[in-house]
């Protein structure tokens, strides 16, 4: 990467942070970030590019196109926030009640928006097209990378690449791993239809907390005895509701849960075998059942090609130190979209310190991290652009 992208992406970090500052100040929820998107569009607009706004929803793309004919690649950045309350004491502090950038969304959107203006002011070094793609609703269900895909994001693009910052990753360090990096996130429900009672006469009645009881431990098994031990999979019960009275048998109890997985073929497992397990139970206590499972985003697969790239671009550009593998997340991402349809990577820059404010899990009310990391992103997307695009002399 030439001296004069650093030097121009340098020039530009306190306006990349003070761009982050202001997202982080007025968060919007998922399929909500009207105010947000009309912002990144009249940023972007203000560089000169070319701008389409409601993209499959509140989406954004913008291109920059160089004068010389050649690939075309895309970057993606997400913008929607959390329902969390912030409690950190900064100068930068949200301004909603009960809604935060707690997963550094504001980040990705602000360096991303620092590497269009760098790359705005080089097209016509620029030998090829360079695709933005900001994006909504990453946190909610059904997500908005696929309804960007479906409006024609992806459209004409060689390679896909993304990033995100991450409290658990060394400030200065970039995660790239091949292979699966985070997992399928699907969900269920169960309501258990028992026939409820008096406490002291419990044979005339079909206990709905028994039920619900024996059925958690039963789900517990499908990953402990029915999935091959090295294939990872998560299936965790994560509400159950059942009883207003300490002598009175609940008719009704309700089970909610995740399943994670990476294998296709064993997220099509567990499914099944949580349909049977229900089924079996229920059928065998007298007790009626409805099941909802609801299939979330696939699993992030980074290609195996591309990865190398991208690795040999992070050492040779931010260091040769500078590129780590971690273990595999089992959090969901819908980037996976993307990846599904087109080669790239998605990565993990670091953003932790020594600084305790710097160390708190993604999704916390106190999640924050240093600002350094937006200029290391800025540096991983221009690199990249370099590498598979490049620029004339």
């Amino acid at each position: 990467m030439s001296t004069l992208l650093v030097k121009k992406l340098e020039d530009e970090k306190e306006q990349v942070i003070s761009w982050r500052r202001f997202l982080h100040q007025n968060p919007e929820l998922s399929f909500q970030e009207t105010k947000t998107a009309a912002y990144i569009a009249e940023t972007l607009r203000s560089f000169d590019l070319e701008v389409k706004t409601n993209v499959g929803g509140n989406g954004i793309l913008a291109y920059v196109k160089g004068d010389q004919e050649g690939p075309t690649i895309a970057l993606r950045a997400d913008f929607d926030a959390l329902p969390i309350h912030e409690l950190n004491d900064v100068p930068y502090r949200s301004t909603v009640d009960g809604v935060m950038h707690a997963c550094g969304h504001d980040g990705h959107t602000s360096a991303l928006l620092g590497v269009a203006k760098v790359l705005a002011s080089e097209k016509k070094r620029l030998k090829g097209t360079v695709v933005l793609i900001f994006q909504h609703a990453e946190e909610l269900l059904p997500g908005g990378a696929k309804s960007m895909i479906e409006a024609g994001a992806l459209q004409g693009v060689d390679k896909v690449f993304g990033a995100h910052v991450s409290s658990d990753i060394p400030l200065g360090k970039v995660a790239i791993r091949e292979g699966a990096v985070m997992a399928a996130a699907d969900s269920f429900s169960i309501t258990i239809q028992g026939k409820g009672g008096h406490g002291a006469k419990p044979h005339t009645t079909v206990d709905s907390i028994v039920v619900g009881s024996q059925l958690v431990n039963y789900l517990q098994q499908i990953v402990s005895r029915r999935v091959n031990p090295i294939d990872p999979a998560v299936v965790t019960v994560g509400v159950f509701q059942a009883g207003t009275a300490f002598n009175v048998i609940a008719d009704t109890a309700k089970i909610e849960g995740t399943v994670r997985t990476y294998n296709p073929d064993t997220r099509v497992f567990i499914e099944q075998e949580m349909n049977d397990i229900v089924s079996g139970l229920c059928q065998a206590s007298h007790a009626e059942y409805t099941m909802n499972y609801t299939k979330g985003y696939p699993a992030v697969v980074n290609d195996a090609a591309e990865t190398a790239t991208v690795r040999e671009i992070a050492s040779t550009h931010l260091g040769a130190d500078v590129p780590i593998i971690v273990n595999p997340s089992l959090g969901g991402e819908d980037f996976a979209y993307y990846l599904e349809q087109r080669p790239g990577v998605f990565f993990h820059v670091g953003g932790r310190t020594e600084d305790s404010s710097t160390q708190f899990p993604h999704h916390h009310p106190r999640f924050d991290f240093n600002e350094e990391a937006l200029h290391n992103i800025g540096k991983m997307f221009l690199a990249i652009v370099d590498e598979y695009v490049g620029f004339t002399e």
